[in-house]
């Protein structure tokens, strides 16, 4: 429901002066609500607006500005190419907003038309936000997510990691996705934690950020890793959290290392904000991503060796792509879940461990199923690759062949074959092992196997 409270520590908190900093630009809760009721006066009676949402704290302000009007805001990716910033714009029929951070206006006060938002206005069906999938299978969706929604969840991942006012949290993730607009601005704004926004996400700058929680990707955590200095300041900190693509165990296993922390991973998707995370006073272990958070229920469809689809309920679900009733009906089953695309595994005590996505990780070969996520961790255990993606190519005989693309010095193709055989089991080494210059990568460092060359 669009009168779901939501910002609760922004509109009722204790105001500091450093309450938010955003590339090196500090705020308190007061700046911050003044510049976003100028936003608010101006978008207000508006179906939607886009914004483009670079690293600062005019994307900060025209978010909660939307919010406090009840207007659904359009995040566009600043880098985006033309077609792509084209389609979602008129796709969403929303027109770009400029905003002055230094215009302030009064923050609309509760029960009025604003602050409660615009319920009535099809095809929004009175979302908070529209955020645009990756468009990896086909022109980019909106996705409707509601106050709701983003409230449970942020309730739920702040008793997960013991997410408080007390703590710092620190990231340099861009604004346009759920992991760092939703969890890394709005979860800061709900638990009244002081937010640092690196502005890029750099081993050296969150080694001098001080917090006590991190938000990172697996790049992220990778390059901090890499980093021995930048890696052991982060020992200070209380919690480590990695999300949006899987971890890589020596990723982990280095962080643990260096920093003496074991990070959490958790999962979700634009469509299902996070459903199952590790715990912050719980066990937490390489390639898994722990359990349902609360409200969150999970179920493997159809398993075969010990994998299946994973498909999820709860409140934190979207409310539909925007204008694709076809779309939103296909993403369910008939019983009500929502189909993930991901495969999955559900251990005894209810662990989830993510093998990848069904159209691209799913390799089946020989009458097996094989994980690539798994294939990719045991060539990543090599000393000589840095990076590795799977995939599995059709073959006349065995129905797929696991074809490895890594980057890598000084190593034969026939010695990473032959290190993965030695670890796993003989049917899940590479086939074929190809060597590129890098990977290819989106915006949060999540592999690109769709523009990988030829297998």
């Amino acid at each position: 429901m669009a009168d779901v409270p939501l910002l609760t520590a922004l509109q009722g908190g204790a105001d500091r002066a450093d309450a938010l900093t955003v590339d090196g630009r500090k705020c308190s809760y007061e700046d911050l609500l003044g510049a976003a009721g100028a936003v608010a006066r101006r978008v207000a009676g508006a179906q939607a607006f886009a914004v483009s949402a670079t690293a600062s704290l005019e994307t900060v302000a025209a978010v909660v500005g939307g919010l406090l009007a009840g207007v659904p805001v359009v995040p566009l990716a600043p880098d985006a190419g033309p077609a792509e910033s084209e389609h979602i714009l008129r796709d969403s029929g929303a027109e770009v907003l400029a905003v002055d951070f230094a215009e302030r206006a009064h923050v609309p006060a509760p029960g009025t038309d604003a602050a409660r938002g615009r319920t009535d206005r099809a095809p929004f069906k009175g979302a908070a936000l529209v955020l645009y999938t990756s468009g990896t299978t086909g022109p980019p969706k909106g996705v409707l997510i509601s106050r709701a929604a983003i409230a449970a969840d942020l309730d739920a991942v702040a008793q997960a990691w013991q997410w408080t006012a007390d703590d710092t949290l620190v990231h340099g993730l861009p604004l346009f996705h759920v992991h760092g607009l939703v969890l890394g601005v709005l979860g800061a704004l709900r638990t009244g934690s002081r937010l640092v926004h690196t502005g890029r996400p750099t081993p050296q700058a969150y080694a001098a950020a001080g917090g006590s929680l991190y938000f990172g990707v697996p790049t992220v955590w990778h390059r901090v890793a890499r980093d021995e200095a930048a890696a052991r300041a982060l020992a200070g900190a209380r919690l480590l959290v990695s999300g949006s693509a899987p971890l890589p165990a020596p990723v982990f296993r280095d962080l643990r290392a260096l920093t003496g922390h074991e990070p959490v991973e958790r999962y979700g998707m634009t469509e299902t904000l996070i459903t199952v995370s590790a715990r912050a006073a719980g066990a937490r272990r390489p390639g898994a991503v722990g359990t349902a958070l609360p409200g969150i229920a999970t179920r493997i469809a159809d398993p075969a060796d010990g994998v299946g689809e994973l498909q999820v309920k709860g409140p934190t679900l979207f409310d539909g792509y925007l204008g694709r009733p076809e779309a939103t009906a296909a993403a369910y089953t008939a019983d009500g879940w929502f189909r993930t695309g991901d495969i999955a595994a559900i251990e005894a005590d209810g662990t989830h461990r993510i093998v990848g996505r069904a159209s691209t990780d799913l390799i089946k070969s020989g009458g097996y199923r094989i994980g690539a996520g798994e294939v990719e961790n045991a060539l990543l255990d090599h000393p000589a690759v840095r990076e590795a993606a799977v995939v599995g190519a059709p073959h006349p005989d065995l129905g797929q062949e696991i074809v490895a693309y890594v980057v890598a010095d000084g190593v034969s193709a026939a010695e990473l074959t032959d290190f993965v055989a030695a670890r796993l089991s003989v049917h899940k080494r590479p086939r074929r092992v190809r060597f590129l210059a890098e990977l290819p990568r989106n915006a949060m460092g999540k592999p690109q196997k769709r523009l990988l060359p030829p297998a």
